[in-house]
């Protein structure tokens, strides 16, 4: 508050004005008490208003402004509060007891009208209502304002003019809640014109108009509904809370949701990945099997030439067996001789041939075993080799993170010794040493750490070399043993083909010389044929292995597509799932929406249900009440009623019998009757008074129409 004193006086002194003392005595002993500027009970003249006014305009440290008696003229609450135009601070205005008038409430409404920020405005004991054209653009004010919460306009003569203007403006604010009107002069057309602004007017909770000749009902109907607008404005208050925390869970729930797509995601990278790992170890064996189909071909290529030459002999047998049936006549005699020789020397050859053919399946069998092996060493120093890589790239990147720490050593360093030299210009040189040293020395760590890492780079990129270099011996080793095998295995075939070659001279030479049999001819022809069917037989198998191997291929290519596929699958359904949870959400969010309007709305009708029912209830309590004691009344006149006809019929049977009774000897001269009067029961003459309860229920209810 002394930067608004100094402000006061800096503008007195511009504007050639003396500062009013009293107004600065204020100020300087504590008038203003933080952010409130009190200047209550002192009287402002037209100038000091000005003043005021043109300090306030800027200033952003006033928040409450009380200028309660202050003994304003119209003149000076003009000044003072076109000041307050485009002032955004204040937010409580104090005008108690000032006396405005048409004037001040003209420039109240452009007060209003201009001031979006003020929120408290107390107008108690003014005459604001006087004129109806200025309270007028009062109203007028208080309608386009947007900021105003609470309104004082106590002892402000308002009739009900005013008030219907005032209703009017209360139409079209939205941010009033509070307003009194005490004492004043409003009436039943005024209240009127309230209610029906009430109707409209949702805001406005608290409405006082105590002394302003409004009757009962009216009063009741707008209390009623000012507590009507206080439930919507608490349920509104509710209801917003309630969607802020709804707001924040589904925000939670929706990042939730889109941290478990991301880990989603990820999941389903890592099995792509796998995948694709699966895919490659899949075309790898693939590989293999298509090598080990192509050995499968060249085998039963040269199956087929091997059955080719063996029917090419079949065919040279057929003809010599042809040339040789002229001679069967000449050999029957040494038939037996040569068959039991060639018996025993065709069992010694088959066992032969049996052990050579066990040999060279034994031979081939740790030959592919070797490979295997050697092929497994291969895959061993290949996972070796990447993981010599792994380890490379670790180191590189360890070399790039000691080199970026020690950059920013340095640089540390660096600016550790701008902040010496800054500090004092003496120790310039020793820090300059030191800097030096500790550049020496980080250049040296850091030579000494790029000396280790390349000397490890060095060894590492020596061990990949060796691992380069057995991989490469380890395949050479691999090529050399197979070349082998196949040589060992082309010098088997070349020594079977040479084997069989003199053993088909030798049977030749036999034939010719020993000129065999017919049966014996027709039996090796037999042979050859059951051989041809071994072959034949063994070509399908080869051929089926073949066909399986290719049908395997076809499945493993469907797996990797099927796998594909499902992955695709997963993501889409994934992908549908959390915009399904999304929708469901949001439905559920505008259907918790259209359900709280609808509770509201039930709320609502069940407080008017339960009112009305209550009025209901205590009517028909009073009609059953007034209409249990008019049972009761009936009930004891009836009972009356009997009572009376019970005396009258006891007394006409007495009249009676008396009558009968009465000898006849008596004169019919009334004159000569007896003085005496007849002695009737006390009933009947006590009956001839009416009862004053009874006539008096009688002049109420009317004659009885029994009686």
């Amino acid at each position: 508050m002394e930067a608004f004193r100094q402000t006061y006086q800096r503008l007195c002194r511009e504007g050639g004005l003396e500062p009013q003392q009293s107004v600065v005595v204020q100020l300087q002993e504590g008038g203003a008490h933080g952010s409130t500027l009190n200047l209550s009970g002192q009287g402002l003249s037209s100038d000091t208003c000005l003043v005021l006014g043109r300090a306030l305009h800027n200033d952003t440290g006033v928040t409450e402004l009380l200028l309660t008696d202050c003994m304003l003229t119209e003149e000076g609450a003009k000044l003072l509060l076109t000041g307050l135009f485009q002032n955004t601070t204040v937010k409580v205005l104090d005008l108690k007891g000032n006396n405005l008038r048409a004037e001040g409430a003209k420039v109240l409404g452009k007060l209003l009208t201009h001031n979006q920020s003020l929120n408290r405005l107390v107008l108690e004991w003014n005459a604001l209502g006087v004129w109806d054209e200025g309270f007028s653009l009062f109203c007028e004010g208080l309608a386009s304002n947007a900021g105003l919460q609470q309104l004082d306009l106590r002892n402000n003569q308002i009739s009900h003019q005013g008030a219907s203007e005032l209703a009017l403006a209360l139409k079209f604010n939205n941010t009033m809640e509070v307003l009194d009107l005490r004492w004043n002069n409003i009436g039943l057309l005024g209240g009127r014109s309230l209610l029906e602004a009430l109707q409209r007017n949702q805001r406005l909770v608290q409405l006082e108009l105590a002394g302003n000749n409004i009757p009962s009902d009216a009063l009741r109907a707008l209390e009623q509904k000012a507590a009507h607008n206080l439930d919507k404005q608490t349920t509104l208050r509710e209801n917003r809370s309630r969607s802020l925390v709804l707001c924040k869970e589904f925000n939670r729930l929706k990042e939730e949701k889109g941290w478990q797509f991301l880990r989603q995601m990820e999941t389903i990278d890592r099995q792509k990945e796998e995948m694709e790992r699966s895919s490659r170890s899949t075309s790898i064996q693939i590989g293999q099997l298509q090598e080990a189909l192509n050995d499968r071909k060249s085998t039963i290529n040269s199956l087929t030439a091997k059955l080719q030459m063996r029917e090419a002999a079949l065919a040279l047998c057929e003809q010599k067996n042809h040339q040789l049936g002229e001679l069967l006549t000449q050999l029957k005699a040494n038939e037996e001789d040569l068959k039991e020789q060639l018996n025993k020397e065709r069992m010694k050859e088959q066992e032969d041939t049996a052990l050579l053919e066990k040999k060279l399946l034994r031979e081939i069998q740790n030959l592919t075993e070797t490979n295997l092996h050697l092929r497994s060493k291969v895959v061993e120093m290949e996972h070796k080799s990447k993981f010599q890589h792994e380890q490379i790239f670790e180191l590189k990147q360890e070399l790039t993170n000691r080199m970026s720490e020690s950059k920013l050593r340095l640089a540390q360093a660096e600016d550790r010794l701008e902040m010496e030299k800054q500090r004092s210009k003496k120790v310039l040189e020793d820090m300059d040493v030191m800097r030096q040293q500790e550049v020496e020395n980080v250049n040296r760590r850091l030579d000494e750490g790029e000396r280790v890492l390349q000397e490890r780079i060095f060894r590492l990129e020596g061990q990949r070399i060796q691992l380069e270099q057995d991989l490469s011996k380890a395949k050479a080793l691999c090529i050399t043993e197979r070349t082998q095998a196949e040589e060992e295995l082309g010098r088997v075939q070349a020594q079977l083909r040479l084997e069989e070659q003199q053993r088909v001279s030798a049977l030749m030479e036999k034939l010719q010389a020993a000129r065999s049999s017919l049966q014996e001819v027709q039996l090796q022809c037999s042979q050859q044929k059951q051989m041809t069917s071994d072959l034949q037989a063994k070509n399908s198998q080869q051929r089926a292995e073949m066909d399986g191997l290719q049908r395997r291929m076809e499945d493993l290519q469907q797996e990797l597509s099927g796998k594909d596929q499902q992955r695709v699958a997963e993501v889409t359904r994934v992908r549908l799932e959390l915009q399904e949870q999304e929708g469901r959400l949001q439905a559920e969010r505008t259907a918790q929406g259209g359900l709280r309007e609808r509770v509201s709305a039930l709320e609502r009708e069940l407080k008017l249900l339960i009112s009305n029912h209550r009025e209901a209830l205590f009517d028909k309590e009073s009609q059953m009440s007034s209409m249990m004691e008019k049972l009761r009344l009936k009930e004891a006149e009836i009972q009356r009623m009997r009572e009376d006809e019970e005396h009258r019929a006891s007394c006409l049977q007495t009249a009676i019998l008396t009558y009968c009774q009465r000898p006849p000897s008596y004169p019919r001269d009334p004159l000569s009757y007896p003085r005496d009067p007849p002695s009737y029961p006390r009933d009947l003459i006590y009956r001839s008074e009416p009862d004053p309860q009874t006539r008096s229920r009688d002049q109420i209810q009317g004659p009885d129409p029994q009686t």
